[in-house]
């Protein structure tokens, strides 16, 4: 029997994840905003959890129904049968999200969706489960429209971008789904040159070792359903194996990262070291305005610093025009892709975008510019449009 699933993912990738879905065994693929929609069987979401390079989580649809009031929301919330799927033992937390809710308090609506769940279980078994905010056993969502109450529990666990490595990650700047998002909107094959010139903790070189190397991205860590009382293990580890099997020796690829910071530097060869990557690609200090190509063609994707701090912003607007000045000078023959936030670089960087693609990382807008740099004589060309844009 199919269930019902919803997998939210970065704001601008939902077309690419439903296709993704759709290699999974999905049906009845819907995009909506933030995410997408999807129908399957329980292979299909054990598929989508270790093998999507994009969604955020997949959430099970357990029930819905419509709300006036704080009550009509527990009383869906109670009949629901929880007990067959966790134990008063398992810890839970609930997470409640809305638009347009005529509720006030989203704090009291938790409170509210906790005691029916605690009060399911007291009338079942006599005993309810505690609460755990931090690592919960069972992550129970609510999502509130105007007047349709729907609730999930989720089967991923911890967030999918989290792969289950990269030990000297700070605070990343872009969550590995959208790092992949952002390498499947350039085109960018295996088979072609890879260069990330602003490297940071290696996110965009990992992701795209990993793709080459047919690796899931799930492989390395656990998922939510994994605890749930009518989990299929037998079917899981089929699903398991079938992408272990898949999953190709580490080999030297065609995937280059350099940047100007030799700490960062440092960062992702640690994050490629505990991926089992880090003979996979070449990594160097170097700095954009100077280097050389690694290859006559190929793919630059770079996620560029953006200034937030006092006096960053006048570097920045300094460092854009000599960006595009390297990139027509040497970089003939490339498809260079800067995702950034910063509105200057486009109006700086003295180049025409081919395509400027909207993404959201987190809340923050975005643009994903493509500059395609002609080789050769073309150049001449390339730049009279310019200087006439």
């Amino acid at each position: 029997m199919a269930e019902a699933f919803f997998s939210p993912c970065p704001r601008g990738l939902e077309t690419l994840l439903a296709d993704e879905l759709r290699s999974f065994g999905a049906s009845g693929v819907q995009t909506l905003h933030g995410g997408v929609a999807w129908q399957g069987d329980w292979a299909a979401c054990h598929r989508a959890n270790l093998e999507s390079r994009l969604a955020t989580r997949v959430m099970w649809r357990v029930a819905q129904g419509r709300y006036r009031a704080e009550v009509d929301i527990y009383k869906l919330a109670y009949s629901v049968t929880w007990a067959k799927w966790f134990t008063p033992d398992d810890t839970i937390r609930i997470y409640v999200t809305a638009q347009k809710s005529p509720l006030k308090s989203l704090e009291f609506i938790t409170l509210r969706v906790k005691d029916a769940v605690c009060d399911h279980f007291r009338t079942v078994s006599g005993k309810r489960p505690s609460v755990d905010t931090a690592n919960p056993a069972v992550r129970i969502h609510l999502f509130l429209t105007a007047d349709t109450a729907t609730l999930y529990i989720d089967t991923s666990g911890e967030p999918l971008y989290k792969r289950g490595f990269k030990p000297a990650a700070v605070e990343a700047p872009l969550k590995e789904n959208l790092a992949a998002g952002i390498l499947r909107l350039s085109g960018w094959q295996p088979d072609e040159v890879l260069l990330d010139p602003m490297c940071g903790s290696g996110t965009f070189l990992i992701e795209a070792a990993m793709m080459a190397l047919d690796i899931a991205p799930g492989l390395g860590r656990h998922f939510g359903f994994e605890k749930f009382r009518h989990h299929d293990r037998a079917g899981w580890a089929a699903v398991r194996k079938a992408a272990e099997n898949r999953r190709q020796a580490p080999r030297r690829l065609a995937i280059h990262g350099s940047d100007i910071v030799g700490e960062w530097v440092r960062r992702s060869r640690v994050n490629l070291e505990a991926g089992g990557l880090a003979d996979c690609v070449t990594l160097e200090r170097a700095d954009l305005l100077e280097r050389v190509p690694p290859a006559a063609e190929g793919v630059m994707v770079t996620n560029p610093p953006y200034g937030v701090r006092i006096g960053e912003a006048e570097e920045l607007a300094a460092l854009y025009p000599r960006l595009g000045d390297a990139l027509k000078q040497r970089w003939g023959g490339w498809r260079c892709y800067f995702f950034t936030a910063d509105a200057n670089l486009p109006k700086l960087i003295g180049l025409k975008a081919s395509k400027r693609t909207p993404l959201f990382n987190g809340a923050l807008e975005c643009r994903l510019y493509e500059y395609r740099m002609v080789a050769g004589s073309n150049r001449r060309k390339e730049r009279e449009e310019t200087a006439g844009d």
